[in-house]
């Protein structure tokens, strides 16, 4: 999968108070990089625990579902878009089908 606004998920581990988030997020990045999912149930086969919401947009729980990344898929084009990570806390007050916290960035 070709990675979309990979500074998103840069700048957010590197604010302060969210270098843990580093290590899990890398490791996400390294497989959704090398996966070749062509719809949503290869996403499930691969993270159980990953939410298959509207839009084509996942819900992944990152380090123990201390952070959410949510990200669109275009599956066709095999283009994985992130629209947001924050902690659980931060997504509990999004919405997670319209959400898109790096626009303009």
């Amino acid at each position: 999968m070709q990675i979309v606004a990979l500074r998103n998920l840069e700048s957010y581990w590197e604010q302060p108070n969210r270098g843990d988030a580093e290590g899990p997020l890398k490791a996400w990045l390294a497989e959704a990089k090398l996966a070749r999912w062509a719809c949503p149930q290869d996403v499930k086969d691969h993270y159980s625990s990953a939410s298959i919401v509207a839009n084509n947009r996942v819900v992944f729980n990152i380090k123990g579902n201390d952070y959410r990344l949510i990200v669109a898929i275009a599956y066709r084009m095999q283009y994985v878009y992130v629209k947001f990570v924050g902690t659980h806390a931060d997504y509990d007050k999004i919405d997670v089908t319209t959400v898109d916290q790096f626009k303009g960035v």
